[in-house]
């Protein structure tokens, strides 16, 4: 196992070189979501066998699981509270959301309000905001400190919903390729931007900011845009197989904003350069599709994961020993 500890240039060459550095196969069903931490070496993951995993990703080391077995567990991500999670539940006939601290295992707020499945739902990177997308056709805004809710918004269709690294705007799609743009601090006023993107009848099931605001990326079942996040002008299109089991395939930008990565329905994961538009890397999964994907926020590593976790690093062998600073640490055991 190769552990990342110093910053390094990304590349083509060595986005091309990312292989799997450490693997954890002892789920018993599908990983549906995950989160790294934005600045504790640790990533959640949430898995339709109801478990709740925590992972150190600085030694790819298993930390400690928890069950949710009443509520199910979907579209976790971690709080700005320090061994604290958001969640949606998932089993048909609960919709709210529970903010969990995995220190003691215990709930610190339920919020309720959402009549069918949240699909959709993230953190605000500068407040105690959150953003939920139900397929009830609201989108609703929450201030964690209280379990009232801030506001709704009403939309056709699956809504998505995204937030911006500065915490300023965050962006809700609705029907097929509408996406609106909201000011936090006066979203009641409604989006100071639209823009509709032809996806050809399908809908957005995913929706990320770059790290500098400057770009969006919209994901249907089988579709992945490139959106200038100021104008809406469609930049790139770049075409995946939709998941046999009908899930959403997560895409999501590399930290530096240059890279775009995605799973895929044949097994594949992708890699396409941002400003060329062009692929770059192509792997094939040994563990089935890899539907969720995410960059790690403080190491050159992303995580993908499937019925199975990995991490991804750079691999130095094919790189050269020049690319190779003293402070990268080799294991000799096999991955976990």
């Amino acid at each position: 196992m190769i552990r990342p500890r110093v910053s390094m240039e990304l590349d083509d060459h060595v986005m091309a070189s990312m292989t799997v550095g450490a693997s954890f196969r002892d789920f018993t069903c599908k990983i549906n979501s995950l989160d790294f931490h934005e600045t504790d070496e640790v990533l959640v993951t949430a898995s339709d066998d109801e478990s709740i995993r925590l992972y150190d990703t600085g030694n790819a080391g298993f930390l400690k699981m928890i069950y949710s077995k009443k509520y199910g567990v979907d579209q976790i991500c971690f709080t700005h509270r320090k061994g604290c999670v958001l969640y949606a539940s998932k089993n048909g006939w609960d919709e709210s959301l529970r903010y969990l601290s995995l220190f003691d295992n215990k709930y610190i707020c339920y919020f309720k309000g959402h009549r069918d499945r949240v699909v959709s739902l993230c953190m605000c990177p500068r407040s105690e905001t959150a953003f939920s997308g139900s397929l009830d056709h609201t989108v609703r805004v929450w201030d964690l400190r209280s379990n009232v809710c801030q506001g709704m918004l009403r939309v056709q269709g699956r809504p998505s919903v995204a937030c911006d690294k500065q915490g300023l705007i965050f962006a809700v799609t609705s029907n097929w390729g509408t996406v609106k743009l909201f000011d936090l601090r006066q979203f009641e006023k409604g989006p100071f931007e639209t823009f509709e993107i032809d996806v050809n009848y399908q809908e957005i099931r995913g929706m990320k900011f770059s790290n500098d605001g400057k770009l969006l990326l919209l994901s249907t079942s089988s579709q992945i845009f490139v959106l200038d996040a100021f104008e809406g002008v469609k930049l790139h299109e770049y075409f995946v197989e939709p998941d046999p089991d009908g899930a959403a395939i997560e895409a999501c930008f590399s930290p530096d904003g240059q890279y775009i990565l995605s799973g895929s329905g044949d097994a594949t994961l992708h890699a396409w350069n941002t400003f060329t538009g062009q692929e770059v890397a192509t792997w094939m999964s040994q563990d089935g599709v890899p539907a969720v994907v995410k960059w790690a926020p403080q190491r050159l590593m992303f995580a993908t994961a499937s019925t199975s976790l990995s991490f991804h690093i750079p691999d130095f062998r094919l790189l050269g020993p020049s690319f190779a600073p003293s402070s990268y640490m080799h294991d000799d055991h096999p991955p976990g």
